[in-house]
């Protein structure tokens, strides 16, 4: 079946006047670099830029696309196609080429698209026009985002926030330079150019380590420090914001500078060459700091040229290479402290040699004192005190107390495959662990339903409805279509995907835990069920409390390897403050049902009950099992009691009432077994679907 192109309407342009000029943003250098350097190789795979909200983010992307050189496209092409490059043509360019027409040719600006949060797969890849196809008699192909941002710039606000799904479809056309759609019996493929830009706020939550993997280069942006940056900033927008014609006059000279010089970057960039010495310092650099994979390696690389073409060098350095380094690693890095650069390579007969200035007038860095890490260079570990809310964290040891200790991690084991039935809710979001309803226009096609929107039709199930009726139809209207197919004919496609929960582990960090092997014991257990929150897609969160307070030491993320890593450095020592263990928990959950009311929260407190600290003067034990009472009234969180009291004659099971306060489950941690405890998950699963 042939496949026809809808004509797309021209996009409105964002450069004007009102576009704040790139030169004149105040501060945020790394970011600005990480910027230009993607609009001089895009094969580097865009930029991550994580940071607070007001830090000039979007002000720079746009400012960016305003400095890019015209492009020229083909006249009335729905792609954009590049009158120099057939092979990377359309099929409609192509049809035309063969007939041997007058090509027309405009000029343009560099395209800047911005993604809706609201995205389907059908915006962004495109999709089946399905009224021009019942009127055409052939499929016809609707362009999306992914056409109108070919040899563009694609801007994704708060990445973090957007379905994983889409992210992977956008992060490979941005790999391969095409965008492949199949569906609906239909196949079309078009190239798909562009430099990516994704921000995000970390607080909000993180993305998954796989798809920041794909990130070429990731920034981390703070506000300005410096006073006098800081009003300097000020004064120059209010600058703008007054006679914006005037304020872009006065930085004109800059931007034509800057302009001029990412033009002869792009050109010089195939001149630039790499000795084989700089290229095994990359591999040795990627490699001493623990990354997975062989993709920051080629990121460094191509970053690392095109600083140079931006430099007007033709041969990259040892410098370039670690000023692009951090961004190519922030985000990639297992460790959660930076390890210092390799030593550079000497080169032949130059053992004895005095170190040199470089061409900065600065010694060499590997010979300069080691400087602390500043706030953008950190490693993407996440922040602890700045998370804590009204119970606090744990303070130092008091008179009398005992002193931290660690434990090692008791073994892990396999956990059971959950397979829960099928449910009837509707959700959003994305993971493993279980099957539900989704209302997005992605997941398996299972069935399909009358009416709806249209947003999502079920084309098969639509024709099946309206065949038996084609003859009557006809003969009322002999000038019809070949299928006459009215509004009650209409089916919507019913989709089935997996969704993820969010577990938070409430973590009794007290000094009693460390007899008879239970911390240990308890650090297995969390471990297991790490591993497969990990396969499940699950996010995890972490809170131990011990002394006087609780401490989120994990907020939710989907990072499992840092999760281990703090599971191991846990200390344990001190007096057991349950109640604000539990108060700390609430407050993490009900802030992300506020943000997600369709989260799916599990916590699981691992304690022996035996709370001897209070929030306020009563009876700690009291205190707990009211709190707890009044906890377990929100149904939308389900709980979990893994008691880990000493075996003997008498036990006080706390534990078990502080489990019943919760309405929860209780388990015993002498009792451990994979099966048991997923067991217990299990069921809160089959009970959310019932």
């Amino acid at each position: 079946m042939s496949t026809a192109v809808r004509p797309e309407p021209a996009e409105g342009r964002l450069h004007g006047s009102r576009v704040y000029p790139f030169s004149a943003i105040v501060g945020q250098e790394r970011m600005k670099l990480a910027l230009v350097l993607n609009s001089i190789e895009p094969r580097i795979g865009g930029v991550l830029i994580r940071g607070e909200k007001g830090t000039a983010k979007s002000t720079a992307v746009r400012g960016l696309a305003a400095l890019l050189p015209h492009q020229c496209v083909r006249e009335g092409c729905a792609f954009a196609c590049d009158p120099g490059h057939p092979e990377e043509w359309c099929p409609d360019c192509l049809e035309d080429k063969g007939k041997k027409t007058g090509v027309k040719i405009r000029s343009r600006r560099v395209p800047l698209v911005t993604l809706p949060l609201n995205a389907t797969e059908d915006m962004v890849s495109g999709g089946l026009d399905f009224s021009a196809s019942i009127r055409g008699g052939r499929c016809v192909f609707q362009p999306g985002l992914l056409a109108r941002v070919h040899r563009g710039i694609l801007y994704i606000d708060e990445v973090n926030l957007l379905d994983d799904h889409l992210v992977d479809v956008i992060l490979d056309a941005a790999a391969s330079g095409e965008n492949l759609v199949e569906r609906e019996g239909m196949t079309f493929r078009h190239a798909s150019r562009f430099a990516l830009v994704g921000t995000m706020n970390p607080e909000e939550g993180s993305l998954r380590p796989q798809l920041l993997d794909r990130f070429g280069l990731c920034v981390d942006v703070t506000s300005e420090r410096d006073a006098a940056l800081r009003v300097e900033l000020i004064e120059r927008r209010e600058r703008f914001e007054l006679d914006p014609e005037e304020f872009r006059r006065r930085f004109a000279g800059e931007e034509a500078e800057r302009a001029a010089r990412l033009l002869q970057a792009r050109n010089l960039l195939p001149s630039v060459r790499l000795i084989p010495s700089v290229r095994r310092y990359i591999g040795e650099l990627a490699r001493s700091r623990n990354v997975a994979g062989h993709r920051a390696d080629l990121v460094i690389e191509r970053s690392a040229r095109a600083l140079s073409a931006w430099n007007g060098r033709t041969e990259t350095s040892i410098d370039d290479v670690l000023e692009v380094a951090e961004m190519a690693l922030n985000h990639r890095s297992r460790d959660a402290v930076p390890t210092p650069p390799p030593p550079r390579p000497q080169p032949p007969g130059a053992d004895n040699a005095e170190p040199k200035e470089n061409s900065a007038g600065e010694s060499n860095p590997q010979q300069r004192p080691a400087e602390p890490p500043r706030e953008d260079d950190r490693a993407a570990a996440p922040p602890v005190k700045d998370l804590q809310e009204g119970s606090g964290a744990p303070e130092a040891p008091s008179p009398g107390e005992s002193p931290d200790r660690r434990f090692d991690t008791g073994a892990a084991f396999s956990v059971r495959k959950l397979e829960p039935p099928d449910d009837r809710l509707v959700r959003r979001g994305s993971g493993r662990r279980s099957r539900t309803h989704t209302n997005q226009r992605q997941g398996r096609y299972v069935r399909s339903r009358m009416g709806g929107d249209g947003r999502d039709p079920a084309l098969d199930a639509t024709l099946r409805a309206a065949a038996p009726h084609q003859l009557k139809r006809r003969r009322g209207d002999p000038g019809s279509n070949a299928v006459v197919i009215r509004h009650e004919d209409w089916r919507e496609k019913v989709r089935e995907k997996r969704v993820g929960c969010l577990i938070l582990f409430v973590v009794d960090a007290s000094g009693s835990m460390g007899a008879w092997g239970r911390m240990a014991a308890s650090k297995g257990a969390i471990l297991s069920l790490l591993l497969d929150a990990y396969q499940k897609r699950d996010r995890v969160a972490m809170i131990a409390f011990r002394r006087r307070g609780a401490e989120t030491i994990l907020p939710p993320t989907a990072s499992i390897e840092l999760a281990a890593r703090l599971l191991a450095d846990l200390p344990v020592g001190g007096r057991t403050p349950l109640s604000a263990g539990l108060t700390e928990a609430y407050r993490l959950l009900h802030r992300r049902l506020i943000r997600d009311p369709n989260l799916r929260p599990l916590g699981i407190i691992i304690t022996d009950g035996k709370s001897n600290v209070s929030l306020g003067a009563g009876s700690p034990t009291t205190e707990t099992l009211q709190l707890a009472t009044r906890v377990g009234e929100d149904r939308r969180i389900h709980w979990i009691v893994v008691d880990t009291e000493e075996p003997g004659i008498v036990r006080f099971e706390l534990a078990n009432r502080l489990a019943s306060a919760l309405r929860g489950d209780y388990f015993r941690i002498d009792g451990l077994r994979a099966s048991d405890l997923v067991k217990v998950v299990s069921g809160f699963i089959h009970r959310q679907h019932a």
